[in-house]
């Protein structure tokens, strides 16, 4: 397995995110959101703790903290073991065959909190930005109902985000807010 360039440590925050090969789907119906979801828990959620997530059709975000019994080494062989284990259920559901995704999954370090709140708003509001849905609360694969109080899921650990704001509603405002311009503040952490 080819060493990560950029090390992931104990007690940090990542953006970790991936694609379909060619920028094909990786989700076809309901249930392979599902699937993907049950596999994230039992692979990786043994080494981090997700913040924030947002399954699309194309691809996916994770905002995850590493947890401190964690090493880069651990996040690394999980999101491996993670992503073989999806594609082959993928390629033995859909009878294909080869890479569903675009290659190994890509890390950025979240270093400051304005950047962990920016990005949880940047993931929460991708499927409204792609047009599949009007309102974020309306996309039943992320995490946004949890941040809001629509749904009490157990996956989503958004407590570092929330404690940014005084109520769930100020977060909810804030995401709702949005504006374009303000992507330039986490551009770094996007898909190149």
């Amino acid at each position: 397995m080819p060493r990560r360039d950029l090390e992931l440590c104990p007690g940090e925050y990542y953006h970790l995110y991936n694609r379909g090969n060619n920028r094909n789907r990786i989700f076809y119906q309901c249930a392979n959101y599902v699937f993907f979801l049950r596999r994230l828990r039992e692979y990786l959620v043994p080494v981090v703790d997700v913040v924030a997530f947002c399954l699309m059709p194309t691809h996916y975000h994770l905002l995850v903290q590493v947890k401190m019994s964690g090493a880069s080494e651990d996040v690394s062989k999980a999101m491996m073991r993670f992503s073989v284990s999806y594609t082959k259920a993928m390629n033995r559901r859909y009878d294909r065959v080869g890479s569903l995704f675009q290659g190994a999954f890509q890390t950025k370090h979240v270093g400051r909190n304005d950047y962990l709140v920016h990005l949880s708003r940047y993931i929460s509001l991708n499927p409204l930005m792609a047009g599949l849905v009007e309102r974020p609360e309306d996309w039943e694969f992320s995490s946004y109902r949890e941040y809001i109080g629509l749904r009490n899921g157990t996956l989503p650990k958004p407590g570092v985000v929330l404690s940014q704001f005084p109520t769930r509603k100020a977060y909810q405002e804030f995401v709702e807010a949005y504006v374009p311009a303000e992507r330039e503040i986490i551009a770094r952490l996007l898909f190149d």
